[in-house]
């Protein structure tokens, strides 16, 4: 409610759109999808299979505007590798092989817009990130910001605009921040401007087996699934996961209580990459009650009657002490082994003959194919996330729902192995940085990671700005400080 009366005009739109919603975008007529629904012929301009909102092309420019920005180190806010600060005098560029030209830090934490930052990246990174992990705004319309591109604006009305900041230094909301609110009549396709020329530029970072996870919702999952399908090749799509946030409650939600979110996966090249194995998930040890030198077992019976039926697998089988057995009879109908005569002979320490029947042994694996229902609390929840972060800050939460450590590393743990580079350009709190340090002391591996972090002014009101915390880069830091020390502590 705006407070202002409908006018006649708005309320004939209103009922056209009960009528006919097809013929809307983003809350406004489309005149030629409306003559189209009542009959018209119609012949629609470049007709084709396209993603197309208001803004497209401008975007386009945006991604292929240079940039003349810099990184500038800073080693006063930086830690060495054991989690200890730099003291003066101390060398900060410690990384032989850093891609910063052989100058640089293992992990990088970047202040700064990510658009911009992206662009920097390109020489140095360009074809080096085995993953990227993203939490984007979602376009709720309560979105605390978002990139306010602005494609009508000169060169140096941008970096004015970019530069806006307060006495203290710290960027205005009258700079880069803007709310996208549903009443917008570009609602949609503000988020569309916004995530294109990012998505396009960490696509170019990626290695040909680079993977990219992207956390979002309902509100622009459709969109954002049509759109990584244009930037990486429908081919390239690796899977859609659907993880269960939350557990209970929602008794405030209408109609249905949404429980889960997604994280839509794209990949370089598809037939590039390998996942690992998921060693979280735990199958039930109901399934595996024997043990041998070679691991814990289940059994299962060699033959079975809903096979496809074939007489080549109808033989005897002979135990150690020449017992035969044969396959069953099941339900006035002949069964058959599942193996062949050649494999029954190589693997017959797998068999075990028991109350007159064979069975195979099957082992626990090592993990399993990763599974897109992220169903299990072993992947974490909302809750789980405040946790995370409440741990490191003694019980005090800078941050509200912050991914949880066991879902992003979770993505790490299948799409990366020991030396490898992960990025993630919308840090928020730093959960990905905190996902790769926890996991790296896990399975003593040497991922490094790059966060790059808009500092976004948090809200005066909150316990975050109240403890001192301006902006949110300044949480991310603090964290990534503080669960830096707790891995070597705990080392």
């Amino acid at each position: 409610m705006d407070g202002t009366s409908l006018t006649p005009e708005q309320e004939k739109i209103n009922a056209l759109r009960q009528i006919l919603p097809e013929a809307f975008s983003e809350g406004k007529i489309d005149w030629e999808k409306l003559k189209a629904t009542l009959g018209s012929t119609i012949n629609f301009e470049n007709e084709r299979y396209v993603l197309n909102w208001a803004g497209k092309s401008d975007a386009f420019k945006v991604l292929q505007t240079p940039t003349t920005k810099t990184l500038i180190p800073c080693p006063e806010e930086s830690l060495k590798k054991d989690g200890s600060p730099y003291q003066n005098g101390e060398t900060f560029f410690t990384d032989e092989n850093s891609p910063f030209g052989g100058r640089g830090a293992d992990n990088i934490f970047i202040e700064g817009e990510n658009l911009e930052v992206l662009k920097v990246l390109q020489k140095s990174y360009f074809g080096k990130v085995k993953m990227i992990y993203i939490d984007p705004p979602y376009n709720t319309g309560n979105d605390s910001f978002i990139y306010p591109d602005k494609f009508s604006e000169t060169k140096d009305e941008y970096q004015r605009r970019v530069g806006d900041k307060d006495e203290e230094g710290y960027m205005t909301k009258d700079g880069m921040f803007k709310k996208n609110s549903k009443e917008n009549g570009q609602y949609h396709s503000n988020w569309l401007n916004m995530m294109m020329p990012r998505l396009y530029l960490a696509k170019n970072l990626l290695r040909q087996d680079g993977v990219m996870f992207v956390s979002i919702d309902d509100n622009e999952v459709h969109n954002l699934r049509l759109l990584m399908n244009e930037i990486f090749g429908e081919e390239n799509f690796v899977g859609q996961f659907i993880w269960k946030k939350k557990q209970g409650g929602g008794n405030d939600s209408n109609n249905v209580v949404v429980e889960h979110e997604y994280i839509l996966s794209f990949s370089k090249s598809f037939c590039d990459i390998k996942f690992n194995l998921d060693k979280k998930y735990k199958l039930s040890d109901d399934l595996y009650p024997n043990k041998d030198e070679n691991g814990e077992y289940g059994l299962i019976t060699l033959d079975k009657s809903s096979i496809q039926f074939s007489q080549s697998l109808v033989f005897e089988i002979k135990d150690n002490e020449g017992n035969v057995y044969v396959p069953r009879i099941v339900k006035g109908k002949q069964s058959c082994w599942r193996w062949g005569k050649r494999k029954v002979e190589d693997e017959f320490d797998k068999l075990v003959f028991k109350d007159g029947k064979v069975y195979t042994k099957y082992y626990r694996p090592e993990g399993i194919t990763p599974k897109s229902l992220l169903m299990d609390a072993i992947y974490g929840r909302t809750e789980t996330g405040n946790d995370d972060i409440k741990k490191l800050f003694k019980d005090f939460n800078p941050f509200s729902y912050p991914k949880p450590i066991n879902l992003v590393s979770h993505f790490i743990s299948i799409a990366t192995i020991s030396n490898e580079i992960i990025l993630d350009f919308f840090a928020g709190s730093g959960t990905t940085a905190h996902a790769v340090m926890d996991l790296n002391k896990a399975d003593g591996g040497n991922r490094k990671y790059i966060c790059v972090q808009l500092p976004e002014l948090t809200d005066e009101k909150s316990e975050a700005y109240k403890a001192g915390y301006k902006t949110i880069a300044e949480i991310s830091k603090e964290r990534i400080r503080r669960a830096s020390k707790k891995v070597n502590d705990d080392l």
